[in-house]
């Protein structure tokens, strides 16, 4: 569609500015609590909280405190909360086999949560990372992630979370096949009403560091996640593995990061027509708070404006640590 644009003085744009109220009647874009998925970290205890010092503000809860934290964001209008695991080392190994014990953290908190809060849905991470010796998200056998051992072991860590009460998984591994096979299962196992919602999107960033401290993974990681990941240079990489999963059954997908991505979230919704989401990610969020805390930005401004442009961008929801701050700013 071509835009009528009648010559000036017809045409003064800044009529329409000129009020709070006429701004607010042409505004594209709105933003509310229900655009949020707060990111939440669990650790093992009672009654407990641990802050992460590269993500200030954000700390890893118990499980007692996890179901407080659900309580309140479904309090403030925000749908969704997602699970992390904190893996301390000595829980670690080569066979990841914690990931998909019925008792692991993730899953003793979706039950928790669901009985406590059944209105909220409930995300969950399923990749090996939280649990791999390695620190990688698939199985490593010499110096090579493999691909098809890994999705074997995701399949059995998506059912766990399923038979948990989990509403919407979500597979960050970024290996081949798996959106298909987790569908599979899913399928045959009875839990069809289950959600994945891909990270079909995910690139090799930098802007992962702080995440990788608050699940513990920083020390583990042994080299890079760059043969699985997306290299930040390809959008035709990009876009072929969203089409891909949707494609195997996602029914929702991600681009992550999320600032930095936008022209891939714009993209990727005006391409495939599906629900879109970015994840606003620890490096994003760190750099917000650092220069807040210097007194450099104002945070609240900054916070607002950067979640508003992902939904300029196209995105239907956004996975944001900030979640509980904007929704309260939002709710006045």
């Amino acid at each position: 569609m071509t835009p009528i644009v009648p010559p000036f003085p017809a045409n003064r744009p800044r009529r329409l500015r000129r009020t709070q109220a006429l701004r607010s009647m042409v505004r594209e874009n709105t933003l509310t609590p229900e655009d949020f998925i707060w990111p939440v970290f669990i650790q093992a205890g009672k009654d407990a909280e641990t802050p992460v010092p590269s993500m200030p503000g954000v700390t890893r809860k118990t499980v007692d405190r996890i179901v407080l934290a659900a309580k309140e964001a479904h309090n403030l209008g925000i749908p969704a909360i997602c699970l992390f695991p904190y893996t301390g080392m000595e829980d670690r190994t080569e066979d990841c086999a914690m990931a998909w014990d019925p008792n692991n953290l993730t899953n003793q908190a979706i039950r928790a949560i669901k009985d406590a809060v059944p209105e909220i849905a409930v995300m969950t991470d399923i990749a090996l990372d939280p649990y791999n010796i390695n620190g990688h998200d698939g199985f490593v056998e010499g110096d090579t992630i493999v691909n098809d051992r890994t999705v074997e072991a995701l399949v059995k860590m998506a059912l766990a979370q399923a038979e948990a009460g989990a509403d919407i998984l979500g597979p960050s591994d970024m290996m081949d096949g798996r959106i298909g096979a987790l569908r599979t299962a899913l399928e045959a196992e009875g839990h069809q009403d289950v959600t994945i919602l891909s990270y079909a999107a995910k690139f090799a960033s930098a802007f992962y560091g702080p995440f990788r401290d608050a699940v513990g993974a920083s020390g583990a990681l042994k080299g890079d996640k760059n043969t699985y990941q997306i290299d930040p240079a390809n959008r035709e990489t990009a876009l072929r593995a969203v089409a891909r999963d949707i494609g195997e059954g996602a029914d929702m997908v991600m681009v992550k990061p999320g600032l930095p991505y936008l022209d891939i979230c714009r993209e990727v919704r005006d391409t495939f027509a599906v629900p879109t989401f970015a994840y606003q990610v620890s490096g994003e969020y760190a750099m917000v708070q650092a220069a807040a805390q210097n007194g450099w930005v104002d945070h609240d401004r900054v916070m607002m404006e950067s979640l508003l442009c992902f939904k300029r961008a196209g995105c239907d929801g956004i996975l944001t640590y900030f979640a509980p701050a904007a929704a309260r700013l939002l709710n006045g």
